[in-house]
């Protein structure tokens, strides 16, 4: 396996070419990953900006729908959207802000705590299946550590 070197580090110009070559390998991987799981999601599942939205407010507690969308790059319409067809479903809800009444506030319900909680979902246990088949458990392991990491590049881009 080539070793991948960081830019500024020691190696020099060749290390930018690494870190260039590691970042197109990670947005065309991602990428297909995410043609793939939209193509199995089945009707009704959670899509990936709910599962998004959902997982933010379960880590960092309630939030705005402004303060949603600017965490994930979006317009607040495109967050609207989302968090509108969360709460139909019950697994958020909205309550004034009590320091700003024309805010409103975004938690969980307690279904939506589930959901997150639960992590089960049609296209979570397809992956898991194939992870189990296809995957040596010190391969999950690098899979486990490389969607932190992927979490973390996610939210500094």
């Amino acid at each position: 396996m080539s070793e991948i070197r960081r830019a500024g580090g020691a190696s020099g110009a060749g290390g930018k070419v690494a870190v260039r070559e590691t970042a197109t390998r990670l947005r065309v991987g991602v990428g297909a990953f995410q043609r793939r799981a939209r193509e199995a999601t089945t009707e009704g599942e959670l899509t990936g900006p709910e599962l998004t939205a959902m997982s933010r407010l379960d880590r960092r507690g309630p939030a705005t729908t402004a303060e949603l969308a600017r965490l994930e790059q979006i317009t607040p319409q495109a967050m609207g959207a989302t968090v509108a067809s969360l709460e139909r479903r019950g697994l958020v809800a909205r309550e004034p802000d009590a320091g700003d009444r024309r805010r409103s506030i975004l938690t969980l319900t307690a279904d939506g705590r589930n959901a997150v909680g639960s992590g089960r979902s049609a296209l979570v246990d397809r992956i898991a299946a194939v992870l189990d088949a296809s995957f040596t458990d010190e391969e999950i392991a690098t899979l486990d550590a490389a969607a932190l990491l992927m979490q973390r590049l996610a939210d500094l881009v």
